[in-house]
């Protein structure tokens, strides 16, 4: 996690097509992929490609009006993920199976319809399955169904927006000085846990060992990835804990912004009436959560893929 990140400025390196060809060639040498000096340079311009017009979507997405920012997002967000796909599987996409959404969500919604209850479906092919295994080794998703309240508990950003609309705190903020964090002891009260038995939770759900100090809940930050628990909350510089322990309590963010905003496209596309006056009545509290959604992943999401562009 890299705090100093500055937008799409963080990125100019990669609009060159012969540094895009030299990174891609470490990419496959550090995984040992077979001939990795032809593979870059046969996916070079393709990997150069995908980032530029995941920019430029989300360019437009920030000057468009808020019926059309979901779609520009998903699809924004779509282009950079297909990058780190070919950093990782030089010979995507080899079928078109790969390339359907690979999640579904029911197309009528039904009378009194709540986005915050809506859920969305894996499929067993197609992008969300097929990356979730290559950028963060996750298998065996299908049939899953999540709901959209879940997911927007898990953006750091919404969690003032979940206080003072529902009066509940979603994350907790971390004490950082250099690369040693603490966890405040509030937290062995949410997760109903002792110092020991915390330590050990978490250590368990980082995919990296992390170390914490023989006094408190203080822990070294070593390399931090994407498929842990802690998070940045990019709008206040601050490092985060999720105060629930649920199912997706170390759901890497990337796919939590793919399925809200595959959702969201999903509707501004094919639920005309329920977006127009979701957009135009501000009915519930749905709007506040969709529109600052939409303004936290114009930011968020081409941070998250920077973060895992830019890992060691």
């Amino acid at each position: 996690m890299d705090i100093h990140y500055k937008g799409w400025k963080s990125y100019s390196s990669f609009f060159s097509a012969e540094y895009c060809q030299r990174y891609l060639k470490n990419s496959y040498q550090k995984r040992q992929i077979d001939n990795p000096e032809q593979k870059s340079y046969e996916n070079g311009y393709a990997f150069l490609y995908y980032l530029e017009h995941g920019k430029i979507y989300y360019e437009q997405a920030e000057k468009s009006p808020l019926i059309l920012k979901p779609i520009l997002l998903f699809y924004g967000l779509v282009h950079l993920i297909k990058a780190c796909i070919l950093t990782t599987d030089p010979s995507y996409p080899e079928t078109t199976a790969v390339l359907a959404h690979g999640v579904s969500t029911r197309k009528r919604k039904k009378q009194n319809y709540l986005f915050f209850q809506d859920e969305v479906k894996v499929q067993k092919n197609g992008l969300f399955p097929f990356m979730s295994e290559k950028l963060f080794h996750m298998k065996q998703l299908e049939g899953e169904k999540v709901i959209m309240e879940e997911l927007l508990q898990l953006i750091p950003e919404l969690d003032d927006l979940f206080y003072l609309l529902l009066g509940k705190r979603t994350f907790v903020q971390l004490d950082h000085v250099g690369k040693q964090l603490t966890i405040p002891d509030s937290v062995l009260d949410s997760y109903h846990m002792t110092e020991s038995r915390l330590k050990e939770f978490l250590a368990s759900k980082f995919d990296h060992s992390i170390e914490f100090s023989n006094q408190g809940l203080s822990f070294t930050m070593g390399s931090t990835s994407a498929k842990s628990p802690l998070k940045l909350n990019l709008e206040n510089q601050c490092y985060v804990l999720p105060l629930h322990k649920g199912n997706l309590f170390d759901f890497p963010e990337l796919l939590v912004h793919y399925l809200l905003l595959y959702n969201l496209s999903m509707i501004a596309r094919y639920e005309t009436e329920w977006w127009s006056e979701l957009t135009k009545m501000m009915p519930n509290q749905d709007y506040p959560f969709i529109n600052s959604f939409l303004d936290v992943t114009l930011q968020k999401g081409p941070y998250l893929i920077y973060q895992y562009l830019m890992k060691p």
